[in-house]
């Protein structure tokens, strides 16, 4: 699970519940917990933070908690949904986000979700031995973001 988010670090339910309480006194970013709405179950965490204001601009970042939440469109509906509030809602212009170069599962969510490739940052992640490349991606409140909406 940390391999895709690039942390050598790992969290539970409880302290990824604390942390989320603790964010209500930060004005610069925003975190969501992932619920599945037919029971509740805790899916994952999507977060808005690194806000620069003056420039309308934000970085997105998204982990689900598991294969058991993975290839079902959750973190598809769950981009959309962000992008929704950030450039609708909150009026930002940028959205940014890194993803590592071998989850290609994540690069074709965000693509879908209208992110375009900016760049690519070589060698930034030492994981279990190998070297692995960073690629830079974004999504400005002009550009088309293609695919349903959800309600």
């Amino acid at each position: 699970m940390g391999r895709l988010t690039g942390t050598h670090a790992s969290f539970d339910r409880a302290q990824t519940e604390q942390w989320l309480n603790s964010r209500a006194l930060q004005h610069d970013r925003a975190d969501w917990a992932v619920l599945r709405r037919s029971d509740g179950a805790f899916l994952g965490e999507a977060v808005l933070n690194d806000l620069d204001a003056d420039n309308a601009s934000v970085n997105y970042r998204i982990w689900l908690a598991g294969p058991e939440a993975y290839g079902r469109g959750y973190g598809t509906e769950v981009t959309r949904l962000v992008l929704e509030y950030a450039l609708d809602t909150a009026g930002l212009h940028r959205v940014s986000l890194g993803v590592f170069d071998f989850n290609p599962r994540a690069l074709r969510v965000y693509e879908k979700c209208g992110f375009q490739l900016e760049g690519r940052l070589r060698d930034v992640l030492l994981w279990e031995g190998h070297w692995h490349d960073e690629l830079v991606m974004s999504v400005l409140s002009t550009d088309p973001r293609p695919g349903i909406r959800f309600s």
